[in-house]
């Protein structure tokens, strides 16, 4: 197969990883790729390593297509942490294509989850917003940040394990266990020093979510404060579904909802998001059929007006 039957590329630029998926005209996967994240761009440095980010990815993907090092795609979709607005001009300069989209993380995460379908999709991972599309019309929910919102997210499981622990430990709160496994594995003697160590610049955002794991943990031992924090994420993540559903479908259309993020590893989380909406009816949940490179693979070949069936992903 040559150039001039086309090749098609997504990538899902996110904040922990970048994916690159190259395909043939029929479908078929053809390489992968994959490198480090690529969601900053606002100086000089961060540009040159997400120029350095997109190009190992995608010839990662390129050398295992066996495609030449100056393939120009028929179409090419890039699904971008943090929005497209300051990364497009970047991309063309890297990367040819006849085709291009360049948009946001849920744009892909939606059509991968789904297919290609219309629907919606819950994104939890260190922060959160859910996604929806109904023919041209799209809507997003959420997405806040960590100050405002993200609610449902791994960061903000963290947070409110640390509030219920406070709350208990000042004595007007429920009795938890949470306090003592969170002093366990940031090594911290005191509920203050726990407090205090998330202002510090060696617990980010990202290192603080990575707690989430900890509640789950206290909530399987039967934690009820615990269980209350991971369940209400469930749910929080389900009312933002709910708004994007009740903007773009009527009451009476059945409507499909999927979850990416490594939030919804936890059973208690995605048991209360799944009851939460179909305890409601018309609304029916499902796991993701593919990741967000997938993705954007699909909204490549959207883009150009190709319809083969993803394949072999």
């Amino acid at each position: 197969m040559n150039s001039s039957e086309g090749y098609f590329l997504g990538v899902d630029g996110g904040q922990s990883s970048t994916k690159a998926l190259i395909g043939d005209a029929t479908g078929r996967v053809l390489g992968r790729g994959i490198a480090g994240p690529c969601n900053h761009v606002s100086a000089a440095e961060a540009r040159a390593k997400f120029l350095r980010t997109i190009g190992e990815c995608v010839a990662a993907a390129r050398t295992e297509a066996r495609l030449d090092a100056n393939i120009r795609f028929r179409a090419a979709c890039f699904g971008m942490s943090g929005g497209p607005d300051d990364k497009d001009s970047l991309l063309r300069e890297a990367i040819g294509a006849d085709q291009w989209l360049v948009t946001h993380d849920g744009f892909i995460a939606l059509s991968g989850a789904l297919a290609g379908e219309d629907g919606i999709v819950a994104i939890a991972g260190t922060g959160s917003f859910v996604f929806g599309r109904k023919g041209a019309r799209t809507m997003r929910a959420g997405g806040w940040g960590y100050l405002y919102g993200d609610e449902g997210s791994a960061f903000w499981i963290a947070k409110q394990a640390l509030r219920s622990a406070l709350r208990n430990e000042e004595g007007w709160g429920p009795e938890t266990r949470l306090l003592p496994q969170l002093m366990q594995v940031t090594g911290a003697t005191s509920a203050n020093e726990v407090l205090h160590l998330f202002y510090k610049p060696d617990w980010p955002r990202s290192r603080v979510a990575r707690l989430a794991s900890e509640v789950d943990l206290v909530a399987t031992a039967g934690d009820s404060a615990a269980l209350t924090v991971v369940r209400d994420a469930g749910e929080q993540l389900a009312s933002f579904v709910g708004a994007i559903r009740n903007k773009l479908w009527t009451p009476d259309e059945v409507v499909t909802a999927s979850y990416i993020g490594g939030v919804f590893r936890s059973a208690f989380v995605l048991e209360s998001f799944t009851q939460a909406l179909e305890s409601q009816g018309k609304t029916r949940v499902r796991p993701p059929v593919w990741g967000a490179e997938a993705g954007a693979l699909i909204e490549a070949y959207r883009l150009a007006g190709a319809v083969p069936r993803l394949r072999e992903v």
